[in-house]
């Protein structure tokens, strides 16, 4: 319709009455009906401004002429707005195909270029070695250790701050927020000394002790907030059938908020997936160091690095979290449709 009418508008310019005629006569219907109901559907910032000029005692093909600049401005701030989205794009994919081609290359090297010769022998060598095995394994031990025991202690800690109508929730509350802006790294130095006093240095259920510790006020907060979305009606009928609190938590609440659960339990496991100083400092044994500590034996003395052993390692690496996301992203984005639930 746009095109129709600027030329109609063009046409009346070079001055046939008849042209003339025609422009007058769709102009006023232009703005009696169709165009106003577009623009106003496009962008209301156009819609308003017509509304605007059109009481201003403006003629009909100054209306037009004005509508179509505010047309061409948005599209001319939309066109810069997906130039700057590309550029960002652009920022994050050329990383990560840098990572591809350099495991594909038997002569990988810091420059983004296409392999000379392509080849599978980077991952054979990362796969065949018992050390980086070793390292997968204790890696998942201890992500999946932690992630388990910060979903299940951060469900029970937020079940009655969700539930119960506490004095001092507030200010636990507002400390447990706290606690979350504080880094793990900033209290390493007296953990270090009181797990040497213990015996608990060097030992991978330290190391899961401590993240565990330190992952569940992440737990908490988000968890308090996902049980609130879960009606407390649904529980006093569980009650009233005789079923027990943790029956209930276990029957009812837990599969309600099951999309809460996948979100703690993915990010839970994400942090200590990637986590690199908290093992490399609480643990000095080479056969008890987990995967992302690993990385470290790819970087040779003198600044010399194996680039494409190097990039199929962290390609191996990240595979764990990214099935966990998509094995689980369909019960991530389920919302809270929790209407009419209750019984009558």
């Amino acid at each position: 319709m746009g095109q129709y009418y600027d030329t109609c508008f063009y046409d009346s310019v070079t001055s046939s009455s008849q042209t003339s005629f025609c422009f007058d006569t769709e102009v006023r219907y232009l703005r009696e009906n169709e165009y106003i109901k577009e623009a106003m559907e496009e962008n209301k910032i156009v819609y308003s401004s017509l509304k605007h000029i059109s009481s201003l005692e403006f003629g009909s093909r100054d209306v037009l002429y004005i509508a179509c600049q505010l047309r061409k401005s948005e599209r001319t701030t939309k066109a810069i707005h997906y130039a700057i989205l590309t550029i960002i794009a652009i920022i994050f994919v050329l990383p990560l195909l840098w990572l591809i081609l350099a495991a594909l290359d038997s002569g990988a090297n810091q420059a983004l270029k296409w392999p000379t010769s392509w080849t599978l022998n980077n991952f054979v060598s990362v796969l065949t070695d018992t050390k980086n095995l070793r390292g997968f394994g204790v890696g998942l031990t201890i992500s999946l250790s932690q992630s388990l025991i910060v979903v299940v202690v951060s469900g029970l800690a937020a079940y009655p701050l969700s539930r119960y109508d506490l004095s001092f929730k507030k200010p636990l509350m507002y400390i447990i927020l706290f606690m979350t802006a504080l880094p793990m790294i900033a209290v390493i130095v007296p953990v270090y000394k009181m797990f040497l006093s213990i015996g608990l240095l060097d030992s991978i259920p330290g190391v899961i002790l401590y993240l565990s510790a330190s992952g569940l006020p992440y737990g908490i907060w988000p968890m308090k907030n996902f049980m609130d979305g879960v009606p407390v009606e649904l529980e006093e009928d569980a009650w009233v059938d005789g079923a027990t609190t943790m029956q209930s938590i276990l029957k009812v609440v837990a599969p309600l908020m099951f999309p809460g659960i996948c979100v703690v339990f993915i990010y839970t496991f994400s942090g200590s997936w990637g986590n690199f100083f908290i093992p490399y400092i609480l643990l000095s044994s080479a056969d008890k160091l987990p995967a992302s500590v690993m990385l470290y034996q790819f970087f040779g003395m003198h600044g010399s690095i194996a680039y494409g052993p190097l990039a199929a390692y962290s390609i191996i690496y990240a595979l764990p979290s990214v099935l966990l996301y998509v094995l689980s992203q369909n019960y991530m984005s389920k919302g809270f449709t929790m209407a009419g639930a209750a019984k009558g």
